[in-house]
């Protein structure tokens, strides 16, 4: 097992990677980070602990695990759940959801043993109450404590031989799921008649569907309802803007998950000009994060804060051009996103949310110290500065890193921003790509 990490910024990097694997892929990936982490009931976007984002996605590897190393089920979160509220609404709004009713199971289970460890204690510590005896000297009172602190031992072996005769049990009925899913089955045919999907056109559209776990399936509806988003101004060209969406999807899990997390929020709007390489026939001026309005006509993308629009101008042939085409929506995208999961005027964090400010804060002044001894920056993260606010160059300084990614590709955009900017990549994973995972529409959330 590797020894703990206690360094501020390595436990950042740590809890980062453990948010962003939880959400994204199998404990089995991820047991070393796991092993690393100091606490782990450390709280993330919006006071959830591991234990808590994995009961919310169903991971029943990662929650067993979790609880196995002593996770907190009494934890709250800012709605007021805790492990085993969370679990049971979880149940309640997919009962057709085996992994779920595994999760809530194993919830329930260490739960009750957490609540007869505390109903023993506090009994104990009555009868101690109640024939308490004056001692005559320190030896007694050590004495006293050893034999007590004996007796707790016993009875936490105890408790955990019982967990484990548990936890057999329960694997024995996972083994024989197969039946259960069977049943499941015969039930939603049963009432499969009932089910009406709806679907709507490009105004106005709507769709009801299932949750699935199929990663195509997942993936197919994601872009199917960005394009339903997305309004060809000037020209033509709907494949080519599929594939930029597809490619989103496809790149990285930053990238990916801000077209999860768009595809399913009925404000967003994108506005292309496949003609030209700018944007100035559909709109000329806007008003910045700044408060400064400014004429933008020969940007080649733009996200209007005051309409919650991406402009984009999308005119490429091949090449090179395609990649910045495809970096200018990562980039305006990820803008929007922004402003649209924190509702913090594009602030990459949630309004009173202070540790995070202070955190973002940081992030700015590493990249200001980097830049004033000249060391190579991505021109992404060098304009943040040309902004006049602090909200504006937090919100630029953030979207830089899905420009960064799609601009160079996943392995290298990572490796440069390991390199030269770790706090920002430290905390776009655990901060940002958490909450827009966690926000994102229900029938879009089950892509793991």
């Amino acid at each position: 097992m590797a020894s703990n990490i206690s360094a501020s910024g390595a436990e950042q990097f740590v809890e980062g990677m453990l948010i962003s694997g939880l959400l994204t892929g199998s404990f089995l990936q991820h047991k070393e980070l796991l092993d690393m982490l100091e606490d782990v009931d450390v709280r993330y976007p919006r006071k959830k602990t591991l234990l808590l984002v994995g009961v919310g996605l169903g991971k029943t590897d990662w929650v067993e695990e979790l609880l196995a190393r002593g996770a907190d089920t009494d934890i709250i979160d800012d709605s007021q759940q805790n492990a085993l509220s969370s679990a049971e609404e979880m149940v309640r709004q997919f009962p057709e959801d085996v992994e779920r009713s595994k999760v809530l199971n194993l919830v329930t289970l260490v739960h009750r043993r957490d609540q007869v460890i505390l109903r023993r204690l506090q009994a104990s510590s009555s009868r101690s109450t109640d024939h308490v005896t004056p001692v005559d000297s320190p030896e007694c009172d050590i004495a006293s404590l050893n034999s007590s602190v004996d007796s707790l031992r016993r009875e936490m072996k105890s408790l955990v031989r019982q967990l484990s005769s548990s936890l057999e049990e329960l694997k024995a009925q996972v083994c024989g799921r197969d039946a259960l899913l069977r049943c499941l089955e015969e039930s939603v045919t049963s009432t499969a008649e009932d089910v009406t999907c709806i679907k709507c056109g490009l105004i106005g559209e709507a769709f009801l569907s299932q949750p699935t776990s199929d990663p195509a399936r997942a993936r197919q509806e994601c872009v199917d309802a960005m394009m339903r988003k997305t309004r060809i101004v000037f020209g033509h060209g709907v494949d080519k803007m599929r594939r930029l969406y597809e490619r989103l999807y496809d790149e990285d899990e930053f990238t990916a998950c801000i077209i999860k997390f768009l595809s399913g929020d009925d404000r967003v709007k994108v506005l292309v000009d496949l003609n030209s390489e700018r944007i100035g026939i559909m709109k000329e001026k806007f008003v910045g994060l700044d408060g400064i309005q400014r004429n933008v006509s020969a940007c080649t993308s733009f996200c209007d804060f005051e309409s919650e629009i991406v402009y984009l101008g999308g005119n490429h042939n091949s090449g090179d051009r395609e990649k910045v085409v495809y970096a200018n929506l990562a980039w305006a995208l990820s803008q929007l996103s922004l402003k649209l999961v924190f509702g913090n005027y594009g602030r990459p964090y949630s309004r009173g949310d202070v540790e995070r400010e202070r955190e973002w804060m940081r992030a700015l002044e590493e990249a200001q110290e980097r830049r004033m001894r000249g060391e190579g920056f991505d021109v992404d993260i060098r304009y943040a500065f040309d902004w006049k606010t602090l909200k504006a160059k937090v919100c630029w300084l953030a979207a830089a890193v899905p420009w960064i990614i799609t601009d160079n590709g996943s392995t290298e955009g990572r490796a440069e921003l390991q390199q030269k900017a770790p706090l920002l990549l430290s905390l776009y994973s655990s901060n940002v790509m958490g909450t827009l995972l966690a926000s994102a529409k229900v029938g879009l959330m089950s892509i793991s």
